[in-house]
């Protein structure tokens, strides 16, 4: 088996979005644009109502998949399909945009920490088409396993006897959220030709056999391609390890669309403002 190492360390980068909600993003930037099939990863969080308040109001998107991971706070989601429900710390929603949805997430608390990810997948082609499909994962769904070392939750994929709920996917995804104590090793296998990355959250940690520069909070670790991953903490330590295989195909990137050509993007530009878009 072919040890995974570090690529690139990228820290991630203080923006905003929807209605001014700061977030860190560390896919979708100059340092890592497309990590296939992976667009963008954000992290939305802040003790400061302020900073989130105002939340995501109605937007559209087309030809991807969102995947929110609420750790705390509380945050209310409706779309054009007639899905609504409110995500607590734990919770995880699957969004599959298909051929276009609409939808917000506004704050369902007033004051308080919010801490939680985005990641957008891309689709490919065929599946860009499809009729959208929203997914609600409680806290109590996922998939985890405990030891005296580690506790890992699994969103997607496989680790020892803890299984996603997120299965038959076509970029075969993985998505662990790992607490591991001082001294201790994460080891799992991955498969062949899955792209792979870590984002840390907390803490510091050692990646494979060749010598790093030394890892920090809100770091975004790109990984070479491997089938053994091994992670040591230096001291306690919280990331998240994620994977899927390559779609590879050419994207073409307009705002909340992505599809794979620029004509495509007009179009659906087009069906938003002619009032088609969101049409079943």
């Amino acid at each position: 088996m072919k040890k995974i190492e570090v690529k690139k360390i990228v820290q991630a980068i203080e923006t905003s979005d929807g209605a001014g909600v700061k977030l860190k993003r560390s896919i979708g930037t100059p340092e890592a644009n497309y990590i296939d099939p992976f667009l963008m990863l954000d992290e939305f969080g802040s003790e400061n109502k302020d900073d989130y308040i105002a939340g995501f109001p109605p937007h559209p998107h087309r030809g991807i998949e969102t995947v929110t991971y609420m750790l705390k706070g509380e945050f209310e989601h409706q779309d054009s399909t007639g899905a609504k429900g409110i995500m607590s710390s734990g919770d995880v929603q699957w969004m599959k945009t298909g051929r276009g949805i609409i939808h917000s997430e506004m704050p369902a608390m007033s004051d308080g920490k919010l801490l939680g990810f985005q990641l957008w997948v891309n689709m490919p082609a065929k599946l860009k088409k499809n009729k959208p499909e929203y997914i609600y994962i409680k806290s109590n769904e996922l998939g985890t396993h405990e030891d005296s070392e580690k506790v890992v939750k699994v969103i997607a994929g496989k680790f020892e006897k803890a299984e996603g709920p997120e299965k038959n996917h076509n970029v075969e995804p993985i998505y662990f959220h790992i607490v591991l104590n001082e001294g201790k090793e994460f080891i799992c296998e991955v498969p062949e030709g899955h792209n792979s990355f870590i984002y840390l959250l907390l803490g510091e940690i050692k990646v494979g056999e060749k010598d790093h520069a030394k890892t920090g909070n809100s770091n975004l670790i790109l990984l070479e391609m491997g089938n053994k991953l091994i992670v040591k903490a230096s001291k306690k330590t919280e990331f998240l390890f994620i994977a899927g295989k390559p779609i590879g195909e050419p994207i073409a990137r307009g705002g909340p669309f992505v599809m794979n050509t620029k004509a495509e993007i007009l179009k659906a530009v087009q069906d938003y403002n002619n009032g088609t878009f969101a049409k079943y």
